[in-house]
């Protein structure tokens, strides 16, 4: 769906994104000048964006501050930048893979409004190397008592990844957010077993911890990107099994593009 006209005299994008390819995305959005209304679940992904003019930057699941629906609050953002007389050209969701609420929710609002949506394309690397997992459950199949299992799926899956993996010792590798935190200690994680990191870099620090811990299989999502090859990359060199969570089907209906795609369908603001 191409933008209509109206909306493409704005200058102006609507980015959901996380701390993976977002940073690029929105750098190399600015430098095309674009105004971008930057949509992240935490202040630890904000972090991840440096201040710009340009850059409008809201921190919260969308919806969540007005107690509404995803639904709700894509609707309620949507129309008020229309009445204001400032719609938004493209919404761009470079969200998570596995964040399939907010992907569907935007897949739905978007499509009845007409409003035009690109979703960014992560590679899937099939790796026959790894076992890979349809869900959570079935980790009861595969892990054996006393296994030092590193968990790299966030918070919010890994006390159903605890209760499908009795007999493993967990170890877990989270983002330095207090929520995050107090879910992985309610899960009964000892504290001595969690690392608390911010994205990025190159992995030396997960791969120290690994061979501190003495992990004998990290479980991490098939994201695509760089958290998922740099897991392979340790794993690989450490000779650690690789149990990948297979990745949820994309929303129908939804153009999705790899990121120079994406940049290049998108273009340049005609206000610059």
């Amino acid at each position: 769906m191409q933008a209509p006209p109206e909306h493409h005299r704005s200058g102006r994008l609507w980015l959901i994104a996380g701390t993976g390819e977002g940073p690029v995305l929105a750098k190399a959005l600015l430098a095309r000048g674009w105004r971008l209304r930057l949509s992240v679940v935490a202040e630890a992904a904000a972090r991840a964006y440096p201040p710009e003019p340009s850059l409008e930057l809201a921190v919260g699941a969308i919806g969540e501050g007005e107690g509404l629906t995803p639904e709700l609050g894509l609707e309620q953002e949507l129309r008020a930048a229309e009445n204001a007389g400032d719609p938004y050209a493209w919404v761009l969701d470079a969200s998570h893979p596995f964040a399939t609420t907010i992907s569907a929710a935007l897949a739905r609002v978007c499509g009845a409004r007409g409003q035009p949506l690109l979703r960014l394309g992560r590679p899937l690397d099939p790796h026959p190397g790894a076992v890979l997992l349809d869900d959570l459950p079935q980790l009861e199949g595969c892990v054996a008592r006393g296994e030092r299992l590193l968990l790299a799926i966030g918070a919010r899956q890994l006390p159903l990844a605890v209760r499908h993996s009795p007999g493993a010792v967990h170890h877990a590798r989270l983002l330095p957010d207090a929520t995050a935190l107090r879910i992985v200690m309610a899960a009964g994680l000892a504290p001595a077993r969690v690392a608390c990191l911010r994205p990025g870099g190159e992995g030396r620090i997960e791969a120290a911890l690994c061979r501190h811990w003495r992990i004998d299989a990290v479980l991490c999502r098939q994201s695509g990107g760089h958290t998922e090859a740099l897991w392979r990359r340790i794993c690989r060199d450490q000779g650690i099994e690789l149990r990948l969570l297979r990745r949820p089907p994309e929303p129908e209906g939804v153009r999705i593009l790899p990121l120079a795609e994406l940049l290049a369908h998108v273009g340049s603001s005609v206000s610059t």
